[in-house]
């Protein structure tokens, strides 16, 4: 069902929301502090920690791993002698590696805790596009299932910023195949 016909439904039901301003930013984050809300939720303090690079030699302090994300430039709070990105988060040694924007880019994936929407189970290899984020441009991409709650996927050309725990989505034309997680 398309949004228009879904609006047009709310409306006929009476729906106070059917015309509503769509939003990107979650609901119920009503400030949009994020971790602000993560740590009262959870009732876990995020605590600052070290910024390392690549070779572990450390750049700075940061303010909690929960305040950054893989492929962030903005807001780290650092003055460097070059542009750095968070390319990891170590959430066990509470540390964020930055490197450079050249070191942002791979081109597999592994995703667990899959749903397969369109196909029983990935047989061989099948040769699909791929999103790792809402906005992007699906990617071409060969997708295996190597066990039945695993799949490997290797995009034709590398991704920036490929980050553990988003959605990786696998479509065929305007199919959905299905998804996971990406580890």
């Amino acid at each position: 069902m398309c949004k228009q016909e879904t609006r047009r439904i709310a409306e006929e039901q009476g729906f106070i929301n059917a015309h509503k301003h769509e939003s990107q930013d979650i609901c119920f984050v009503q400030n949009g502090k994020y971790c602000d809300f993560i740590e009262e939720y959870t009732g876990k303090k995020y605590d600052k920690g070290p910024f390392v690079d690549t070779d572990g030699n450390i750049l700075g302090s940061h303010n909690g791993i929960i305040r950054y994300t893989v492929g962030q430039r903005k807001g780290l709070g650092l003055a460097l002698n070059e542009p750095m990105y968070v390319r990891s988060i170590d959430a066990e040694n509470n540390t964020v590696v930055l490197g450079r924007d050249s070191q942002l880019y791979s081109d597999t994936l592994t995703a667990k805790n899959i749903n397969l929407i369109s196909v029983p189970r990935i047989r061989g290899v099948m040769h699909l596009k791929a999103k790792i984020r809402y906005r992007q441009e699906a990617q071409w991409a060969s997708v295996t299932q190597p066990d039945s709650d695993t799949l490997s996927v290797v995009f034709d050309k590398p991704q920036r910023a490929i980050t553990g725990g988003q959605a990786v989505v696998l479509y065929d034309g305007d199919v959905v195949v299905g998804g996971g997680t990406i580890e």
